[in-house]
């Protein structure tokens, strides 16, 4: 086999998504030895009329209002090349029948034009498919495309959240069943995923050790929205999505810590951060997303990091992107206790029993840390890299490439 197959990459995630993905950070490992042609999600038509006015929108106007798909360059990965297909239509909204189907083999023809324009351009001869987590479209491609595997990549339970759940589980189910080989990021997903698949892998997250172990070996400028903090810094980064993080949870830290200031650094997408009285509160700041070049400065500030989970059927199959980065910062974390992936930390973090347990353990964190453990926990995230993850990666997908090689004359 050639040992540099190419890798088209489409991915639920865009590239200039501004939050750490499992798509960009494999594509960072990938390009060092293979060439990778990124392809964003389609917006939708409402999608994109909502979202008018954002920067990414406004640069692919011109050409999406054409209904063209776009090349583009990633600027800290220009090796890579990438594309936005053009429009879909917005069909999640509708029921499983007929008219959905219809609808969604609309769009699936419009990401796999996309993936065919792609291979003409680039005259793509020997190459691999990766589908990250979109099993909306071109789960797998077909036969005639000429891809040597089609790989797909689940990293949550769809049957979990509203949304996903609605079609999104079902069709992912299938892409399951037709892709050559299915990695999944947790224990749970591989016991949930497995029986649809007997070629499932466990591949868990990872980190980007060598941006998160600035906040450890660097002096970083304090963010200005840490400016003015004089005492304690309880920190999380992270979507704060309601299906994943407990609102009541962060209101108690924030009530028991009332002399120490709780800083949530990431998006708000739910009424709860009102609903719970979190943006109310003295104590609590909220600086919105930031750029994952921009974390290791706040990482630095943190006297101590939090997951702070719900436990529900969710998060019991989450083996979170936070847990190495903030390792790999030296920060002591302090977690609920979602999931069995987050239990194979035990011994390196402080993992609560309960909401009081969480709120206790705090104090304990802080007061506990010093530089021996601060060293331990990089050395642990150390283990944990994308770059090991890549080759974990090829051990399997080599075995398959062989498998389907011609024999040598």
């Amino acid at each position: 086999m050639t040992p540099n197959p190419d890798i088209l990459y489409f991915t639920l995630f865009p590239w200039d998504n501004a939050y750490s993905s499992v798509s960009l950070s494999f594509t960072r490992e990938f390009v060092k030895n293979n060439r990778v042609f990124y392809i964003n999600p389609p917006y939708s038509v409402k999608d994109f009329i909502a979202n008018w006015n954002m920067p990414a929108v406004v640069a692919r106007r011109p050409d999406l209002l054409k209904n063209k798909m776009r090349y583009e360059t990633i600027p800290e990965l220009p090796e890579v090349v990438a594309t936005q297909p053009p429009l879909t239509l917005p069909v999640n909204w509708m029921p499983e029948g007929k008219a959905y189907r219809e609808l969604l083999r609309y769009n699936n023809r419009v990401v796999l034009n996309c993936i065919r324009q792609v291979v003409r351009d680039f005259k793509l001869k020997d190459f691999i498919y990766i589908n990250c987590f979109n099993p909306y479209l071109a789960g797998v491609l077909p036969k005639n495309f000429g891809a040597r595997l089609s790989i797909y990549q689940c990293i949550d339970d769809m049957w979990e959240e509203a949304y996903t759940a609605r079609h999104g589980a079902r069709l992912e189910e299938e892409v399951i069943g037709q892709a050559d080989i299915v990695f999944v990021t947790s224990r749970n997903l591989l016991r949930l995923k497995k029986p649809l698949n007997p070629h499932t892998h466990l591949l868990h997250n990872a980190a980007d050790i060598s941006i998160f172990q600035q906040a450890l070996e660097k002096v970083l400028p304090r963010p200005a929205e840490l400016a003015g903090i004089s005492g304690k810094i309880i920190g999380f980064t992270g979507n704060l999505d309601p299906n994943r993080i407990s609102y009541g949870l962060l209101r108690k830290v924030a009530e028991r810590h009332a002399d120490k200031t709780l800083v949530l650094v990431g998006p708000v997408n739910s009424s709860g951060v009102s609903e719970y009285g979190l943006d109310r509160l003295p104590n609590v700041v909220f600086t919105g997303g930031k750029h994952i070049s921009e974390l290791p400065a706040f990482l630095q500030h943190f006297d101590v990091a939090l997951i702070p989970f719900s436990i529900n059927k969710l998060t019991s199959s989450i083996y979170p992107l936070k847990i190495n980065e903030y390792l790999a910062a030296g920060k002591p974390v302090v977690s609920t206790n979602f999931s069995e992936d987050i239990r194979g930390f035990e011994k390196d973090i402080y993992l609560a029993k309960d909401e009081e347990d969480f709120t206790g353990l705090i104090p304990l964190a802080i007061a506990g840390d010093c530089p021996r453990l601060k060293a331990q926990r990089l050395a642990l995230a150390r283990q944990n890299t994308w770059t090991a993850r890549v080759e974990e990666f090829w051990a399997v997908a080599n075995r398959h490439l062989d498998a389907s090689s011609p024999p040598s004359p």
